[in-house]
């Protein structure tokens, strides 16, 4: 592909496949099957509004007011308000899900990114981690353990995500693999538990 193209395509990945977007398709799929029917739908957009987007919002709300240039904020010193809105958006939706008596698998979901969150935090405060290729895979893994192992074969999308943000020049493949590395590990560590 050449340069044009090649920028071309891999701005339609990180824009299709951005964490907001993600988790709007991944979440609801996971509370259906959490819950073993429709109503687990409900509590899965749950917890794509907790998790993608109010965090969407509160970026757009910032990028209105000039704090930042685009939604990838990609300059690292801004992103820690960003995680402190997640953290505190998947908190009051996972409580509202405890109240609620959602099902245990959504509640594992929402913690898992909740922890992957704080990972995200930490690591944000000495090096840029890529945040798309973590809920990328987050959300894969999280799919694969609750309906099917066949989701794995969506890793293809995550290793899209990974390949559009090193192609935009947003991160390096050192930080996409950590960011996708963070994702699945606390999918995985969430259904351990």
């Amino acid at each position: 592909m050449s340069a044009p193209t090649t920028g071309t395509a891999a701005r339609t990945v990180t824009d299709v496949f951005q964490p907001r977007n993600v988790l709007l398709a991944g979440m609801p799929a996971i509370g259906w099957a959490a819950a073993g029917h429709w109503s687990g739908l409900l509590w899965g957009l749950l917890g794509a509004l907790c998790a993608g987007l109010v965090p969407a919002g509160y970026i757009e709300w910032e990028r209105g007011r000039g704090t930042w240039g685009d939604r990838h904020v990609v300059d690292r010193a801004k992103r820690a308000p960003i995680f402190l809105v997640i953290l505190g958006s998947i908190g009051t939706g996972s409580a509202l899900m405890v109240l609620g008596h959602a099902p245990a698998g959504i509640l594992a979901a929402m913690l898992a990114l909740w922890v992957m969150t704080v990972g995200l935090l930490a690591v944000n405060t000495v090096w840029k981690i890529s945040v798309d290729s973590a809920v990328a895979s987050a959300v894969v893994a999280l799919l694969s353990v609750v309906h099917s192992p066949w989701w794995l074969t969506a890793y293809a999308m995550t290793a899209a995500v990974c390949w559009s943000r090193v192609a935009l020049r947003y991160h390096t493949v050192a930080q996409t693999v950590a960011g996708a590395s963070l994702g699945a590990a606390t999918a995985a560590a969430s259904w351990l538990l």
